[in-house]
């Protein structure tokens, strides 16, 4: 009837609408869908470095945590290879290597973190520009060694300078007096030379320092001591002639060998 109103009892109101839940739940939906589409994309793209940990250790070596410019710490390094070495998603390590050397306890120390990864999976390196001297020292350890045609390596030694600026000292009329509690507490000071004796006892050092240096690297590989220990540098061209490396190859040839090796051992 006209000007008349229907009342509608309190109890039956129509239910508020649900279109906003349905929207955001099909927004979440959708941003489900595009991650899982960037995640598949980025395996797919990345399929042959799954399941291989890359490790760089590149600059001069020395213990402690020094990281970037031109040093690395041992502590960074074995971290690294302790966590990946217990990372059950990580099937292999590949080391990468561009060093010139360093310290030859930053080495062993590294050594022994490098020998307990070996312990859990399959560790190669990769060596870049060098891995020369106390960085081959750590390679040699490795299951496998990839190198560049022109990658320098090799270069096994032990080295000790002392410098000694004594004669300019006196020229410009500067002088320095010691105090001292032993002979040598002042060995290696820049503001006089050697002795006789201390030159003698340097020697010692270097040279056992030297007969474990080698002793440890022809142990791991099958190398000729002859072939190394005049401490040049080797092209890695002809160092897999003498043994010291087991291939040519860049990263992404040592990232497939360590895959290799993995699935060999599975």
């Amino acid at each position: 009837m006209d000007g008349t109103y229907t009342l509608v009892p309190s109890g039956s109101a129509k239910p508020p609408s649900n279109a906003g839940l349905k929207w955001f739940l099909l927004i979440i939906f959708g941003l489900i869908v595009m991650i899982g589409s960037v995640v598949a994309a980025f395996y797919f793209s990345h399929a042959d470095e799954q399941g291989v940990k890359v490790i760089r250790m590149e600059g001069a070596m020395m213990t402690g945590e020094a990281s970037g410019g031109d040093s690395i710490g041992s502590e960074v390094v074995g971290k690294e290879l302790r966590e990946a070495a217990d990372d059950p998603m990580v099937e292999a390590i590949v080391l990468r290597v561009n060093s010139p050397g360093g310290t030859p306890a930053a080495a062993q120390e590294i050594i022994g973190d490098l020998e307990y990864a070996k312990t859990k999976k399959p560790v190669v390196v990769s060596m870049g520009d060098m891995a020369t001297s106390a960085a081959y020292y750590v390679s040699a350890h490795a299951d496998r060694i990839y190198a560049n045609p022109d990658t320098f390596t090799s270069g096994v030694g032990v080295i000790w300078k002392f410098p000694d600026i004594s004669r300019y000292n006196e020229k410009e009329g500067y002088n320095l007096s010691v105090v001292k509690s032993g002979s040598k507490k002042d060995m290696g000071s820049d503001a006089r030379p050697l002795s006789s004796d201390e030159q003698q006892y340097a020697q010692k050092i270097v040279d056992e320092s030297f007969n474990t240096f080698i002793s440890d690297v022809t142990s791991q590989r099958v190398i000729s001591r002859s072939d190394i220990d005049d401490g040049r540098v080797i092209r890695g061209a002809d160092a897999i002639k003498l043994n010291i490396v087991d291939e040519l190859g860049n990263l992404n040839d040592a990232i497939s060998g360590a895959k290799k090796i993995a699935q060999s051992r599975n």
